[in-house]
């Protein structure tokens, strides 16, 4: 019955935050705080589903799980292993490629963008957009301001490729976009562009 699905659903979800927690529990955030790591992804999450309406499982999962790979020694087989091929596929697709340059991996999450599978663009807009949150409260340490508006400026290129995704999102995202003067313009198909 409904009941027993949603408990089962909770259940994992539990699970999830639990094994990223484990997984980031010595990470920090760069702000003055050193706020624990894993605030981000469960706000990622929480993003996705109370502003953005997002209650799909897989991809709240795949948000609490989002930087396990890129920031963590977890491997992608792990994920499978725990949380089975779909939460995989979409952690995959949201995972930089930490032997490249960082130039090229910005650049990389440009162009792929557009390419992106739907969960992973909700992934990545609402990611997106806690760390513009972020840095509109706080500075993180060792930032210049020109890195900062760098940073909303790169923000608005990804953002403009996955345009289309979810309108509350992208509306929050184009709003604290706007404080910095990065506006997304519509295309001729409708999506937004960032200038």
């Amino acid at each position: 019955n409904a009941f027993s699905r949603s408990m089962a659903d909770l259940a994992l979800l539990l699970k999830t935050t639990d094994f990223a927690a484990r997984r980031h529990e010595n990470q920090r955030r760069k702000n003055k705080a050193e706020t624990p790591y894993i605030n981000h992804p469960i706000g990622v999450a929480n993003i996705l589903a109370n502003e953005g309406g997002v209650l799909e499982l897989p991809i709240l999962q795949a948000a609490l799980l989002h930087d396990t790979v890129e920031d963590t020694d977890t491997s992608l087989e792990e994920i499978e292993e725990h949380f089975g091929p779909a939460i995989r596929s979409i952690v995959d697709e949201v995972t930089d490629d930490k032997s490249l340059p960082k130039a090229k991996r910005k650049r990389l999450q440009v162009e792929n963008a557009p390419k992106k599978s739907r969960e992973a663009k909700l992934v990545k807009l609402a990611d997106k957009l806690y760390n513009l949150r972020d840095l509109q409260r706080e500075t993180p340490q060792g930032w210049e301001e020109e890195r900062v508006q760098q940073y909303y400026v790169w923000a608005g290129e990804v953002v403009e490729g996955l345009l289309g995704t979810n309108d509350r999102l992208e509306k929050e995202l184009e709003t604290l976009l706007k404080t910095r003067n990065v506006k997304l313009n519509r295309d001729d198909d409708g999506k937004q562009k960032a200038v």
